[in-house]
């Protein structure tokens, strides 16, 4: 029996269908961009379709899956700001289903090795130990299977001068403790206070601006300094960091997060565990600075239609008038002198925010709120340009940064006769594809949340992990399944029983309904537990 056709008027619904659909299961808090999984019984055989979310971050890509992002980072945040015991760093002895994984691990590796000695292909035991390093990372195991490399090559260290720079502030430094809570204050009514800090630190001005972070002027306005901060502004904040640590005399922990200010320079919010006096908090900052002793870009060599070459036989760059090799990106290191400049130097601005903040209080939710406010979005969409000034100002910020090198492997170094770290074929000034040259990003390529090591004593996955055993414990089902039972599959467009986008999107409604009724039911048993007489009154 042939499948019947579908009518002009069937194939205009099925658009307004799956429209239907995505809104259906946004409001219910369902992933719109679902991952399909087979699961199959390895002891019954029965075979079921399972739908695990995409745990996109940003709302412009799945709305529900970045806002569950959102609230695990507030999690992460809230639990470690103020810790009163130092954070528990020892790993965990691996759980039942971590044990399995790590042993099929093992296995394959064993198989991988064997094939390799006796000179068969490993192709597919590589595929192997790739899904089964990403499962194993899934499940929560620390640092377990990563095999180092080995380029065999000796690594050339440039000794640069560790002589701080005449124009910053003197540093003092004490011998760092390893502990990582804050001090305890007592007040005149014995009554004990631990309170942490709260920052906000901003980049130096480069103009006057108006009100909407426009220029006064757009001429005067320093864009060349505003996108060299951005470019630097992950390794200024590391700096500080640093620099923090060894005035307070402990290892502090932070949290923090990384947002564009009205005139599109970078923004950090940061939670400190342990309190810090404003006076030192602006003594580091006058003292803080980051040097990039990078080649010069003053003069460019090589613009328009008149780029360097590749020549194939050598591996290499060459002019395209005389044919001489350009210098490697080692050898323009070498060529930096004793007597040079750095090619930036990047420092905050002056004015900085800070506040102390206690454990439970209204003013931490407040904060915490903040800082993870604009988690969802891109970095350009955290302030929406909306007049045609600020989109001007947009234009001249990313004007600036289309031949600024970003890293030493960007293809902008070619236009200032250097070739990039690891050049390959194919490169052109002005259209690197890094992270800082992509308009949604205004120059920043770092992390959006700054959370250190020994913040909570946990990682997202481990915070994940709590998580899903709290809904587990409510609902009753602290029982795990075997792990060896079940079998997983990625299903792909080419497999028979590749569901199409509406069938998905029905199955994560269905889930979602199911566990809306499950939890109902949770809460119904407990509150009839712990007052038995309401169960009475409403039969």
């Amino acid at each position: 029996m042939t499948e019947a056709k579908t009518t002009r008027a069937e194939r205009m619904a099925m658009p307004l269908a799956r429209d239907s659909i995505r809104k259906i299961a946004e409001s219910v808090g369902g992933c719109l961009r679902p991952v399909q999984l087979r699961r199959t019984d390895t002891v019954t055989g029965a075979v079921e379709q399972v739908m695990v979310p995409c745990r996109a971050t940003l709302a412009s890509v799945c709305p529900p899956c970045a806002e569950r992002a959102k609230r695990l980072r507030a999690i992460q945040c809230r639990e470690g700001w103020h810790l009163e015991n130092e954070p528990n760093l020892t790993p965990a002895s691996p759980d039942e289903t971590q044990e399995y994984w790590l042993i099929l691990r093992a296995e394959a590796q064993v198989r991988r090795d064997q094939a390799e000695a006796r000179g068969e292909g490993s192709a597919e035991l590589d595929a192997l130990i790739g899904e089964l390093d990403a499962e194993i990372t899934r499940s929560g195991v620390r640092g377990s299977v990563t095999t180092p490399g080995n380029s065999g090559k000796a690594r050339v260290r440039r000794v640069r001068s560790t002589r701080r720079r005449q124009d910053a502030a003197a540093l003092p430094k004490r011998k760092i403790s390893p502990h990582t809570v804050g001090k305890v204050f007592t007040a005149s009514d014995g009554k004990s206070y631990q309170p942490s800090m709260f920052l906000t630190l901003t980049c130096d001005s480069y103009g006057k601006v108006c009100d909407d972070g426009t220029p006064v002027v757009p001429g005067s306005y320093d864009y060349r300094q505003a996108a060299r901060d951005a470019l630097h502004f992950a390794a200024l904040t590391d700096r500080f960091i640093q620099n923090l640590r060894r005035v307070l005399g402990y290892d502090a922990q932070y949290f923090g997060a990384v947002e564009p200010q009205r005139r599109l320079a970078p923004h950090l919010h940061m939670a400190i565990r342990g309190a810090v006096p404003r006076a030192l908090v602006r003594q580091v900052l006058a003292a803080t600075y980051h040097q990039v002793w990078w080649p010069s870009t003053e003069v460019v060599r090589y613009d328009g239609d008149e780029l360097p070459v590749w020549d194939e036989t050598l591996g290499t760059y060459l002019d395209p008038e005389t044919g001489e090799v350009l210098p490697t990106w080692d050898e323009a290191l070498d060529a930096i002198g004793p007597d040079d400049q750095p090619l930036h130097v990047a420092r905050f601005g002056r004015e900085f925010r800070a506040e102390g903040v206690l454990a439970g209080s209204k003013d931490a939710a407040r904060c915490i709120r903040y800082l993870t406010k604009y988690l969802t979005k891109q970095v350009a969409d955290c302030h929406q340009a909306g007049t045609d000034a600020q989109r001007a100002h947009v234009d001249r910020l990313t004007e600036a940064l289309r031949f600024e090198p970003c890293s030493p492997t960007c293809a902008n170094w070619l236009r200032y006769g250097v070739q990039p770290k690891n050049a390959r074929p194919g490169l052109r000034p002005g259209c690197c594809k890094g992270k800082a040259h992509r308009p949604e990003h205004l120059g920043y390529s770092g992390q959006r949340v700054l959370a250190s090591r020994k913040w909570s004593g946990k990682t997202l996955a481990d915070h994940r992990a709590d998580k899903k055993a709290r809904l587990l414990a409510t609902l009753g089902m602290d029982q795990a399944p075997d792990p060896g039972r079940y079998s997983w599959h990625v299903v792909t467009p080419s497999d028979h029983d590749h569901l199409p986008y509406e069938r998905r999107l029905l199955y994560v409604v269905a889930e979602r309904a199911r566990l809306k009724t499950a939890f109902d039911e949770a809460r119904r048993r407990a509150a009839a537990a712990s007052d038995p007489s309401a169960t009475g009154r409403a039969a």
